[in-house]
């Protein structure tokens, strides 16, 4: 069983920069894609990015070209670099495999985008 623990979130001003890590408390080795979800107030949990055992990255729209996913399988962990932070990247961030797993679920790390 893999226990995912999210990190790295906070308030951040319009055009900033975080860095969210994503610490399993099992092996992500055999975890072929790996995902960061996010859900904003009133809103559905989304996809926002995902990464496959071999690097192979994958973005929604909205955040091509900010955001970055990596992945370290031997530190078992997953990061998501945000760059070019707007009001509405505020949400809750979430890692889980792709497709999800409900069991995977994790607290998540509050992203706020604020002035």
């Amino acid at each position: 069983q893999v226990q995912l623990v999210e990190s790295g979130g906070g308030l951040v001003q319009p055009g900033g920069s975080l860095r969210l890590s994503c610490a399993a408390s099992g092996t992500i080795f055999s975890i072929n894609v790996m995902g960061w979800y996010r859900q904003a107030p009133g809103k559905e949990r989304e996809l926002v990015a995902a990464i496959t055992s071999g690097g192979t990255t994958n973005y929604v729209d909205f955040v091509k070209g900010r955001f970055t996913i990596s992945r370290d399988n031997a530190k078992n962990t997953v990061y998501l670099q945000m760059n070019s932070l707007k009001p509405e990247d505020t949400a809750v961030y979430y890692c889980n495999r792709y497709p999800y797993s409900t069991s995977y679920w994790g607290q998540g790390t509050q992203v706020t985008v604020s002035s």
